[in-house]
């Protein structure tokens, strides 16, 4: 048991895309305190923002799969296929999904519109454009061939 954790802990292909996620993550965190003046520690977690570190973890484990297992193996060509619709599902289905949750959010803050109560407000940041999924994956691209 001991000994898979330890194998995990340094198996590159997990810790490298973790490593970056968390630093995407961070940055963004960062970012947000520093335009903002405030601490939002959802954007530690929360999806949505530039650059996208979900393009940025499965391009750089693709990147990395290609790089030493071989980009004629099965497990890289799995990879790249799932790294193509985690970044559709990012640039597309997510994205509007939080332009709906925005148009909700509007259409229940608006007087007399709707007797509707929430007790909260639907998230609005869920996906990413185009150019946020693109610069996320170019830096998993760069930080999988680097590693």
């Amino acid at each position: 048991m001991k000994n898979d954790f330890i194998a995990c802990v340094q198996n590159k292909y997990i810790y490298i895309p973790f490593l970056l996620w968390f630093a995407i993550q961070l940055f963004k965190l960062i970012y947000d305190l520093v335009t903002t003046k405030k601490f939002n520690f959802k954007r530690i977690i929360g999806a949505g923002g530039m650059p996208s570190s979900h393009s940025a973890v499965v391009s750089s484990l693709a990147t990395l799969i290609g790089k030493y297992e071989g980009v004629s193996s099965p497990i890289f060509a799995l990879s790249l296929i799932m790294a193509c619709v985690v970044m559709y599902d990012a640039c597309g289905v997510r994205r509007a999904a939080g332009k709906q949750a925005a148009l909700l959010n509007k259409i229940i803050e608006t007087p007399g519109l709707t007797s509707l109560q929430v007790s909260e407000k639907l998230i609005e940041v869920l996906g990413h454009t185009p150019i946020q999924v693109f610069v996320g994956a170019l830096i998993g691209i760069f930080v999988g061939a680097i590693a």
